[in-house]
């Protein structure tokens, strides 16, 4: 007697041509999945890519700026940034769907929103104080130290390697920060600096414990928030024209476009994946400020910032290896 695997195409043989083509349904519909699903991931990296790209021009068109009141730019930054988030969200979601994603935050959600307005506004005021190079090699660290702050307030579990990742990140730091301890750059830029790195940890470790917390309410309501307090620190709203349109583009296009990117391109991809491309930003930030203002790191930010970008890199891409498996 032949065994069933072998009788099933003589059966398939005889059925009429409806029935099966319903058999082979199942394995059509498998392949016809894997396909979606990767051009859905291709999608998501391009997506995810594109946001780190335009976020790394965020210093770049900062110094480029005339007006000097921090509060000032930080007030028509995220002015501009809310307008185009609400915006994108009524455009793809509808006036129902955004009012439900607001009222569906929560008080995670409202702890997201004042992260990011703490983070969006130290930005601003870092970048009179320290390089750009320094800002955002000291971000690169924040996957770690977001894990740091899962292990001390949850004692989420921290494997040894990561541990190690996290003891170089520190490092990498320290020898970064060193460079204000000798007049170079003003402690105050690296300070703020390390607030921003702490900010989108924290923000990071809601996210991740409170999964049902959407990202684009929350950042929207969180630059409403720092337009309200530097509403009432600016000291002046008048900017010349060309700063106007600097602002427009360092509110609505490196804020608001970049976040819009990554929101949508970053539930397509693998965590993991989506942090080591996002690690295009710390690289490519500084090299943009070299090469049109001249702005040229330190060497302790340089070695340092290499410390920070070795351990995440590294990190990411074990643990890459680790979901794929």
């Amino acid at each position: 007697m032949q065994p069933l695997s072998a009788m099933v195409p003589l059966h398939v043989a005889f059925l009429p041509d409806n029935a099966a083509n319903l058999l082979h349904l199942p394995l059509m519909n498998s392949v016809t999945s894997i396909a979606a699903k990767s051009a859905d991931t291709s999608r998501g990296i391009l997506l995810v890519a594109g946001s780190a790209l335009v976020w790394s021009f965020g210093g770049t068109i900062a110094r480029f700026l005339e007006t000097t009141d921090s509060w000032t730019i930080v007030f028509w930054r995220s002015f501009f940034a809310a307008v185009f988030l609400f915006g994108f969200m009524l455009w793809r979601d509808g006036p129902r769907g955004t009012l439900a994603m607001f009222k569906g935050m929560g008080i995670p959600g409202l702890g997201v929103a004042a992260c990011f307005a703490i983070a969006s506004t130290s930005f601003v005021v870092a970048l009179k104080h320290t390089t750009v190079a320094n800002i955002l090699l000291i971000q690169a660290g924040v996957p770690l130290i977001a894990a740091l702050l899962a292990w001390a307030l949850f004692r989420e579990r921290v494997s040894a390697a990561t541990w190690g990742a996290i003891a170089a990140v520190i490092t990498g730091v320290a020898v970064m920060v060193s460079d204000s301890f000798g007049g170079k750059v003003s402690p105050i830029g690296d300070g703020l600096a390390l607030l921003i790195a702490f900010a989108f940890a924290t923000a990071t470790v809601i996210t991740r414990r409170h999964s049902g917390v959407r990202m684009m309410p929350a950042v929207c309501l969180g630059v409403v928030i720092a337009a309200c307090v530097s509403g009432v620190m600016a000291t002046n709203f008048v900017v010349s024209a060309l700063d106007y349109g600097l602002l427009f583009a360092f509110g609505a296009l490196n804020l608001g476009l970049g976040l819009a990117l990554f929101a949508t391109g970053a539930r397509l991809v693998p965590a993991a994946l989506t942090a080591l491309i996002g690690t295009l930003e710390p690289i490519s930030g500084p090299i943009w400020v070299w090469l049109v203002h001249e702005e040229v790191p330190t060497t302790r930010t340089l070695a340092g910032g290499l410390i920070v970008f070795t351990a995440l890199v590294a990190h990411l891409l074990m643990e890459w290896q680790r979901q794929n498996r």
